[in-house]
């Protein structure tokens, strides 16, 4: 039986990369990561929640920060969050391509990926603590 990923390979036809130049290039790079952001929304269930939850920070960042630096820190270090897990799933969709049957490596592959989201997830709550704390004047 053939697996999903190998259908949405089949599916998309031959790409030129020799002809991937200049605007064209700068066209199916917004057009590969809409497909990938639209596919991880549609298949990681973790991403859609990252994303709620940046949607919901959104007004709270703009809220309980002094500055625009304030508040450019605290979306970046939620999209770090975001990129992180993006990547992630690009580990885990490669070493599921590879084979599902268990072997050690691939699970160290998908571990380190878990790892990274989750110390991006411990940046991120360590930067919206500390400022969440300092709006409720509970630190200086």
């Amino acid at each position: 039986m053939e697996n999903q990923s190998q259908k949405l390979a089949d599916a998309e036809p031959h790409f030129d990369k020799r002809s991937n130049t200049g605007l064209r290039h700068l066209v199916n790079a917004a057009r590969f990561s809409i497909r990938g952001i639209s596919s991880a929304w549609v298949r990681e269930s973790a991403f859609r929640q990252e994303v709620i939850l940046l949607i919901v920070l959104l007004p709270v960042a703009y809220v309980i920060s002094n500055t625009v630096l304030e508040i450019i820190a605290l979306v970046v270090v939620a999209l770090l969050v975001l990129i992180v897990e993006l990547l992630n799933s690009a580990v885990e969709a490669i070493v599921d391509r590879v084979g599902l049957e268990h072997n050690e490596l691939a699970g160290l592959a998908k571990d380190y990926g878990s790892a990274a989201v989750m110390i991006s997830l411990c940046a991120a709550a360590l930067t919206w603590g500390y400022m969440v704390l300092r709006f409720f004047g509970m630190i200086d």
